[in-house]
């Protein structure tokens, strides 16, 4: 799974121990935490800005995980329309085999 960060405040996503952290979402000050679940992993790409990936053996756990993240970030009493601001899946599926 890619998810890609689109944001008109700077949000800064990282990762601390084994919980994902997001913070300055929409400019406020609470910082949302989203646990990784056992066996998935969080990697940020350096080829794309704004771009985190979510791989793991077991795809219910990736994609609980990157449901959990994007449903932390989803905008309440606002007009969706106008604050498009978010975390949003760009990408899912199985992770191509490199040949050797």
């Amino acid at each position: 799974w890619s998810s890609d960060v689109y944001s008109h405040f700077p949000i800064n996503v990282s990762l601390a121990g084994r919980t994902v952290e997001i913070r300055n979402f929409l400019g406020d000050k609470l910082v949302r935490k989203v646990p990784l679940l056992e066996g998935v992993e969080y990697v940020r790409t350096a080829d794309v800005k704004d771009q985190i990936e979510l791989s793991g053996n077991d795809i219910g756990l990736v994609s609980l995980t990157a449901a959990q993240i994007r449903q932390s970030c989803a905008i309440k009493k606002k007009d969706l329309r106008k604050f498009l601001d978010g975390i949003f899946v760009s990408w899912k599926g199985a992770i191509p085999v490199e040949e050797a």
